[in-house]
């Protein structure tokens, strides 16, 4: 569903992707782990079309990423990012129905998505009038997630989504992104820097060090096998505070 290959980008002097391969077959899920700083989001970025690299390969169902195809990519493509990104002047309902009257869709068959989108993400649909502002962490990143799966994509691009939320709430929605993934069986890749998240939500982890992918695999495989000192401790870390279901984060899996 995504290749990228040897995909390279700089900013200036500064190399942000170093020769990244990367392919993400449909249906399946992958976390791209790594500290602040390490280009995971300018990977998704990349996959999206919003920046264009220097030189390599990008392609989205066997269609190359390019300034012709990419408004067609983005409308396959669900992109979720920290605290929903909502529009501030919009309520919820708004934020939800941009992109479909955009295209064209009529009220009714808005409404009719609406519904079940509400209900899929767990929240009372008298929400929808409210606005950004009116709705806690938890309720604007579960609009977020309906604005990005409004037009039933092929793709969930999710960038730090639960990295605002406390940890409480963001156990809880972790566990209901897990439940909404197996119902759903989408493509998803998922920027995160808490490894247990990753495990919990994911099928593979790719560890991100400085643009590139340093290794690939399963959690448990990361953490019996880690490839360099660098892999070892982001996995030690995670291991004392991640935020993941602790009963479930290492059992995640395929």
């Amino acid at each position: 569903m995504i290749e990228l290959d040897d995909v390279k980008m700089s900013y200036g002097a500064t190399r942000v992707l170093d020769g990244v391969t990367l392919r993400v077959s449909e249906g399946r899920r992958l976390a791209l782990v790594g500290p602040s700083g390490s280009s995971k989001s300018t990977i998704l970025r990349v996959i999206l079309g919003l920046v264009t690299p220097d030189s390599g390969r990008v392609t989205f169902a066997g269609t190359p990423v390019t300034k012709e195809s990419v408004e067609r990519i983005r409308l396959r493509s669900g992109y979720v990012i920290q605290d929903g990104g909502l529009f501030p002047h919009l309520t919820a309902h708004e934020n939800v129905a941009l992109v479909p009257r955009r295209q064209g869709w009529s009220r009714e068959r808005i409404e009719a998505r609406a519904q079940v989108l509400f209900e899929l993400a767990g929240l009372p649909t008298e929400l929808g009038s409210r606005y950004p502002r009116e709705l806690s962490g938890g309720q604007k990143q579960r609009v977020g997630l309906m604005r990005a799966l409004v037009l039933d994509p092929d793709v969930l691009l999710m960038d730090e989504p639960l990295g605002a939320l406390d940890p409480v709430l963001r156990a809880r929605m972790q566990r209901d992104l897990a439940a909404l993934f197996a119902r759903l069986r989408k493509t998803v890749v998922l920027v995160t820097h808490d490894m247990g998240e990753a495990a919990f939500l994911a099928e593979e982890i790719a560890v991100v060090r400085q643009g590139r992918i340093v290794q690939r695999g399963s959690y448990d495989d990361v953490r019996a096998h880690p490839i360099d000192a660098f892999v070892e401790e982001l996995v030690s870390a995670s291991n004392g505070t991640s935020s993941a279901p602790p009963t479930q984060a290492r059992s995640a899996g395929p």
